[in-house]
């Protein structure tokens, strides 16, 4: 198995309490509390954390520069403290640089909460739901903000239902095959600029940048709207990426691979794929070739590898047509 290693530059994207507050407002029913005072602060961590324990008074582990998740619990834990202790208990947590502070299932903090919290000039956000469910909405938000980000030049195209990279260098007609596949039915995801992160789940996914959204530029004709060409069933705004087809200049004499018994993978933010090296010519059928590689991709994930079977099943050929020349070769009468 070989694998093929391409130089890339990581991008992290930067998150500010007021990206996660305006990308968030609608699908979590957000309000702000007391002021925007901490919008340009920075949230540096993925994961959400609950300040149950800083509250109470434990503050050697507390994880102050993530976002922090206060609900029922802990609203009902200060409750029942003494105005005294449990002003004590708000300054000693709201002396950290919190980015924000969530208050879930519509609960409404304190008088001393909020004064506290806009003397240390911390927005308090309020969501109408659940804990549970602002922290799972929360966290998959995170971790598609903090995923590392590589910029690719190539197509990506959902070939029944694989999503299949196109590469090769400017020029070679990646656009042309993309294009091709929307028009027998399949659908374009990416061309010419295609995102990759990594989800942790060791997932490889693809998506377009938001300038270029669903559009194919065509030397010769120029820019096209495939969404507005062939319907919204022609398009997705991302698909995890499973094979990569890195398209070629026929070179005479090279030795190409014409069995697929060694597989050769591609890295990209620490993913393997697999990657066909496609040698192409003036009439050669990319599109119905690019359609075979994603079928027979399906196969192998279905656990059936044509190439090893065939090379088996002639392996035992030539195993049992030797041992019948050996039976003749020994039958003299």
């Amino acid at each position: 198995m070989k694998l093929n290693k391409k130089p890339y530059t990581i991008k992290m994207n930067e998150l500010t309490v007021e990206k996660l507050f305006e990308d968030n407002q609608n699908r979590l029913k957000l309000e702000i509390l007391n002021n925007n005072s901490s919008f340009q602060k920075k949230i540096m961590e993925r994961e959400v954390h609950r300040p149950g324990l800083a509250l109470s008074g434990f503050v050697d582990v507390f994880t102050y520069n993530r976002v922090q998740v206060i609900g029922n619990t802990e609203l009902a834990y200060l409750e029942t403290l003494t105005v005294t202790k449990r002003e004590a208990s708000l300054r000693k947590v709201f002396e950290f640089d919190l980015p924000c502070i969530v208050v879930t299932d519509n609960n409404q903090p304190s008088e001393e909460f909020i004064a506290i919290a806009n003397e240390k000039n911390i927005t308090i956000i309020k969501s109408v739901f659940s804990t549970t469910h602002v922290i799972q909405v929360l966290s998959s938000y995170l971790e598609k903000e903090f995923a590392p980000l590589k910029i690719v030049h190539g197509s990506l195209v959902s070939v029944y239902g694989v999503g299949v990279l196109i590469t090769g260098r400017s020029g070679i007609g990646k656009s042309e095959v993309a294009l091709d596949l929307v028009e027998r039915g399949h659908r374009l995801v990416a061309d010419d600029v295609v995102h990759l992160t990594r989800r942790t789940e060791g997932m490889l996914m693809g998506s377009c940048s938001e300038t270029l959204l669903h559009h194919i530029e065509i030397r010769g004709i120029g820019i096209i709207d495939v969404c507005s060409l062939f319907g919204v069933h022609a398009v997705r705004f991302q698909k995890r990426v499973e094979i990569e087809l890195h398209l070629e200049d026929w070179e005479e004499g090279k030795d190409y691979d014409r069995t697929g018994l060694e597989e050769s993978l591609v890295k990209y933010l620490d993913v393997s794929i697999p990657i066909i090296n496609l040698p192409i010519f003036p009439g050669k059928n990319i599109t119905v070739l690019a359609e075979v590689i994603a079928l027979n991709h399906l196969l192998k994930v279905y656990g059936q590898y044509t190439a090893r079977e065939f090379n088996e099943k002639l392996k035992d050929k030539i195993s049992s047509s030797k041992t019948l020349k050996d039976y003749l070769f020994y039958d003299t009468e």
